[in-house]
């Protein structure tokens, strides 16, 4: 907890929204996108990059403008704003990686709905300024990316036998290699989600287990 302390607000930040309080194995949000898109690592990884960037640039947006936005319509602000950036991006999937775009399908524009966006918007862009915002949104994306990633290297790995569509386990292993079917389909993304908030949690529980006994002993030793 004492080093904890010693963060200035930016690294803070970054801790907070990689590990201790990370959108998909703490806070259970962006769920959704975790079924779809993570049984091909490219797709994910444009799609965490959408999100991340989506929920940056909202994020410092509707904090700049959160005096001038009145209560009753906060919410439909925070939409159009979200929407805003959302269509940019697609807009730019559609011009420069056309194929991709086709891949995700409406996937893209559902990044409007993304509990994520909304959740920094209300939790921290109401009362943070621009910048500040900017970067809690940036790393909540990153956080967000990191998991679904790790899911995806599974899930493409043992469905395909490949890694962003270069065949790894089916060139060594030629005919010896099956592909695991369930890991194509959206149910295998449960199971692994499940995996990684059990792994996260049991490890943070064993971090703070681990801190609390070597606060004791520093205090001990004081005495």
């Amino acid at each position: 907890m004492s080093a904890a302390k010693k963060r200035g607000p930016v690294s803070e930040i970054l801790v907070q929204n990689l590990w201790w309080n990370n959108p998909i194995f703490i806070q259970v949000l962006g769920i959704c996108s975790t079924l779809a898109v993570t049984n091909n690592l490219t797709n994910t990884a444009i799609m965490t990059i959408g999100v991340s960037l989506t929920t940056a640039f909202s994020s410092m947006s509707l904090s700049a403008m959160n005096k001038l936005i009145p209560n009753k319509v906060r919410m439909i602000v925070q939409v159009l704003v979200i929407s805003f950036f959302v269509i940019i991006i697609d807009i730019v999937l559609r011009a420069y990686l056309p194929d991709i775009s086709r891949s995700l399908g409406p996937y893209v524009g559902l990044i409007i709905t993304n509990c994520i966006i909304m959740g920094r918007a209300e939790g921290f862009a109401r009362s943070n300024p621009p910048l500040l915002s900017f970067w809690d949104g940036l790393t909540s994306g990153f956080g967000y990316m990191a998991v679904l990633m790790l899911i995806a290297v599974v899930r493409e790995l043992l469905g395909f036998g490949s890694l962003f569509g270069i065949p790894l386990l089916s060139a060594l292993l030629g005919d010896a290699f099956t592909p695991w079917t369930i890991m194509i389909m959206a149910p295998s993304a449960f199971f692994l989600v499940a995996l990684v908030m059990w792994g996260a949690k049991t490890l943070q529980e064993n971090m703070k287990i681990a801190a609390k006994t070597a606060a004791q002993t520093t205090q001990g030793g004081a005495k």
